[in-house]
């Protein structure tokens, strides 16, 4: 992962650190208002020796406290200092319980004692530290053993009154918050990852690149008014998704198939887009200056027919079956060089056929009268059909949904693929969003919308009767293609010179 990836996935998942972030805070806030607010006061003791007048002497005595300090500081925490504390100011506490209030400390080389004390009242802290620095310097020179005149070698002075705090020591709120805050973001960024982690579904190319080992060839912008218009070329040609499938016609005159030019679009589960993506791709194709033959082998749930608002009554399952011939049911569409041939009566049979030496035949012949021939064939998780016919063309394309399509699944249908010797020619991502952390569109729009004018809905440009399109394919098709049994008519016409994209 770069620093692209780590910037998608923050922006991808920054209400979850935001909301995570503003619970730490209000965790933080919440538990320090139900805090008692806790004051400290200190007093400081000094510790000296009481004989001596030379310097040797006031050198010893001073190495005698240094060692004995320690021992001091550890004098202040017990009953015998804090009982006589505990009487004098009347608490009603153990001297167990004042211990844990109690701290005592003393620097390195130095013989000062800081006694220190924590309490929710102001002036009790202060109290009880100037009363253990009262008690603890008379205590010591009780323990120490007398000097040979009656007298304790040491000396113990309060040298610093405790005084009553104005503000409480704890809690901190600054820091408290400030500690809230930081756990809060830390908890988002580990959830975002932890989604990121976890998240099995193919959002970019990359990710499909990965499953596949295919190229990407084209990313089809989203489009909440796709089932509205699902014939977006045709139309609205001036539009973002428009775009995409004229990028994708350009990109698929660069694969190297071979001298081929047959392609099966399928998907790994349904409602990927792959009959749209088929249908716009034709379309696309056409307006170029291809000669496109658009076949819907989609035998078990056709949409081809239904989308460009022609007859389906028969199409391809005919012609397979030796019912029809070829230039009885395909038919052209929409005054462009593209040529449909509808599924058909939907057969009990669909693998077989489109495993037939007739289907095969028929798509080498197709490929010497066209340019292109796009096949929409139905999944390959649920059934083998496209996985059957990719073997007979020259590859399959691959439609992607960004966002819905798991790894898993384009995994699979990969090795449905690769299990029977097809080519997988190339991806195409599909439902690319045009916003948000997962988008990777750039904006169209420059030039668009001069001299355009919106043309007759879909239906009414492309219905077609079966007696009309036969006789209008007979412009162009006459019987010696050779295709014998299964009724083909068209002759080759001569290919007309592709505008360049």
């Amino acid at each position: 992962m770069d620093l692209s990836d780590y910037v998608r996935i923050l922006r991808k998942n920054w209400l979850v650190v935001v909301v995570l972030t503003l619970l730490g805070l209000g965790a933080a806030a919440g538990y320090t208002a139900t805090r008692t607010p806790i004051y400290e006061s200190s007093s400081t003791v000094f510790v000296s020796t009481q004989a001596g007048s030379t310097t040797a002497e006031l050198q010893q005595g001073s190495t005698f406290t240094q060692a004995r300090i320690n021992t001091y500081v550890g004098l202040v925490n017990t009953p015998i200092v804090l009982d006589p504390v505990i009487a004098s100011l009347n608490l009603p506490q153990s001297s167990e319980e004042l211990s844990a209030e109690v701290k005592a400390s003393a620097a390195l080389n130095s013989t000062l004692i800081t006694v220190v004390v924590q309490n929710p009242s102001a002036e009790t802290a202060a109290a009880i530290a100037n009363e253990i620095a009262e008690s603890l310097a008379t205590v010591v020179p009780q323990l120490e053993p007398e000097a040979d005149d009656g007298s304790s070698p040491v000396r113990l002075s309060r040298v610093r009154d405790a005084q009553a705090a104005i503000s409480p020591s704890s809690p901190s709120i600054a820091l408290n918050l400030a500690l809230g805050a930081l756990v809060g973001l830390a908890l988002g960024i580990g959830t975002a990852a932890l989604r990121t982690a976890l998240d099995n579904r193919v959002r970019t190319p990359r990710d499909a690149e990965n499953a596949t080992g295919a190229p990407g060839i084209g990313a089809i912008a989203f489009d909440a008014k796709a089932k509205e218009r699902p014939l977006i070329v045709h139309a609205d040609p001036l539009s973002p998704r428009a775009e995409s499938f004229r990028a994708l016609r350009t990109n698929l005159q660069f694969l190297d198939m071979g001298g081929r030019s047959s392609f099966v679009v399928t998907s790994s589960i349904p409602s990927e887009g792959k009959s749209t993506t088929t249908i716009n791709l034709a379309i696309a194709l056409a307006d170029a200056g291809k000669r496109v033959a658009l076949l819907d082998t989609d035998l078990r749930k056709p949409k081809v027919a239904e989308y460009l608002g022609i007859e389906g009554g028969a199409g391809l399952t005919d012609v397979l079956i030796g019912r029809a011939k070829v230039n009885e049911v395909m038919l052209p569409w929409g005054g462009r060089s593209l040529y449909v041939l509808p599924a058909g009566k939907i057969p009990p049979n669909p693998s077989e056929l489109l495993g037939s030496a007739h289907m095969s035949l028929l798509l080498e012949m197709l490929e010497r009268d066209f340019d292109v021939v796009l096949c929409d064939a139905p999944p390959l998780l649920p059934v083998t059909d496209a996985a059957i016919l990719a073997r007979a063309t020259s590859g399959a394309l691959m439609v992607v949904a960004s966002g819905k399509t798991t790894k898993h699944q384009l995994t699979g249908a990969t090795e449905a693929l690769n299990a029977v010797g097809a080519k997988l020619a190339g991806f195409v991502m599909s439902m690319v969003p045009t916003r948000g952390p997962d988008s990777y569109y750039g904006g169209y729009g420059y030039g668009y919308g001069y001299g355009y004018r919106q043309e007759p809905a879909v239906e009414e440009r492309g219905r077609r009767s079966k007696s009309r399109a036969a006789k209008t394919a007979s412009d162009g098709v006459s019987d010696d293609a050779g295709l014998g049994d299964l009724g083909l008519g068209p002759r080759r016409r001569t290919r007309e010179t592709s505008r360049d994209d």
